[in-house]
């Protein structure tokens, strides 16, 4: 029954803490899903940011054009998951005759009026945080387009409706939501289709880039810059990158506030089973303590069983606490949560149930030394 008891402290630290350690990960995980690491931008005057780092993720102002065969050359660069060409301009839809622009300087257009065009392939929408609300994707190379939330409230289109750009008529088929007001207020169709539009074929804005899993984005935006030193630069969001890592930070608190709950209940499991087990065995020390045991070897005694007892039950709550946590994520109950299998949390988890052994055992241990051999005798 004591092993029963310690078992149960010793699986809700180590359960809870591959929940809790695999938390951040797959929080980082579910934000960044499909999404780009960084994006590659031509590299001219006045588009580095600190650090030599570019403009924001996305900004085209008066921005060089990269040829498209820099997609595959990057595309083959070790370390590069997948690399997506987008092509972003800017028309006033207010004027149906109006021509596209790749220059977003308010001298030449009312820039309230103005609504960002985005060309990127069908298939690769999530790499820019595109998500489809309402509706489908477009077709590529066809007259259909994807509008944002935004842009739709604007100016009450719905699924279906036709749109004039350029004097071409586009067929609206999908609602999209970024969580960016400018891109949220724009429009977004296939890029071959936006280059035919703009008289930029084979050319595109940006490149956006996810490394390939394991791969480190620093280090693989290092390597693209550093292949083409004079004719690309890398850029990530550093306000979204910003909000992750706060989000992030806030996570890792609620790690620390769920682990430290795991070893409260599990210390207090502990306290309580030794407690009782010091209870049943009252005559016993009594006995013991008849026959010239000291106050102190009794003690030893409790914690050393304390300790033992500890050990044993290390192997049954590692076995029941991975076995409710591979349940759980078997089952779907913890739908997109990742255990995190560690070494080190193993050795937190043997650690902390040592310690709680320990502990656990000293008031235990305390109690039954004071108890007077003759009360302990006629303990029934």
């Amino acid at each position: 029954m004591a092993i029963f008891g310690i078992a149960i402290g010793v699986a809700a630290v180590i359960g809870l803490g591959l929940l809790a350690e695999g938390l951040p990960s797959s929080t980082q995980s579910a934000l960044t899903a499909g999404a780009a690491d960084f994006s590659v931008i031509a590299k001219t005057s006045g588009t580095e940011g600190p650090n030599g780092q570019g403009g924001p993720v996305g900004s085209f102002g008066g921005q060089e054009l990269i040829n498209q065969t820099k997609i595959g050359e990057i595309q083959q660069i070790s370390g590069v998951g997948s690399a997506v060409g987008v092509l972003r301009t800017m028309t006033n839809l207010d004027n149906t005759t109006s021509t596209t622009t790749n220059s977003s300087s308010p001298g030449e257009a009312n820039f309230q009026s103005m609504t960002t065009l985005i060309g990127i392939d069908s298939n690769s929408i999530s790499m820019n945080d595109i998500v489809i609300t309402n509706g489908s994707v477009y077709s590529n190379g066809a007259n259909e387009i994807i509008i944002g939330k935004s842009a739709a409230e604007r100016s009450n289109k719905t699924i279906g409706d036709t749109i004039s750009i350029s004097n071409q008529t586009f067929k609206v088929v999908g609602i999209y939501e970024t969580g960016n007001f400018q891109d949220d207020g724009g429009i977004v169709m296939s890029l071959d289709k936006l280059q035919n539009l703009t008289n930029n074929t084979g050319e595109v804005s940006l490149i956006l880039v996810k490394a390939s899993n394991g791969a480190d984005s620093d280090e693989l935006a290092t390597a693209i810059q550093e292949q083409y030193p004079d004719e690309l630069t890398t850029s990530s969001s550093l306000s979204g990158m910003d909000r992750m890592n706060q989000g992030l930070d806030v996570i890792n608190t609620a790690v620390w506030a769920i682990s430290l709950v795991a070893i409260l209940v599990g210390g207090i499991i502990v306290v309580i089973t030794m407690l009782k087990a010091v209870s049943e065995r009252t005559r016993e020390i009594g006995v013991l303590r008849a026959i010239g045991w000291t106050r102190q070897r009794i003690i030893k005694m409790i914690i050393g069983e304390s300790i033992l007892l500890s050990l044993i039950a290390i192997v049954v709550g590692l076995i029941v606490g991975i076995g409710i946590v591979e349940i759980l994520g078997s089952t779907g109950m913890i739908p997109g949560l990742m255990p995190s299998f560690s070494v080190s949390l193993f050795v937190k988890g043997i650690g902390v149930a040592l310690l709680l052994g320990i502990i656990g055992g000293i008031y235990p241990a305390y109690r039954a030394s004071k108890l007077e051999p003759t009360e302990a005798l006629r303990y029934e």
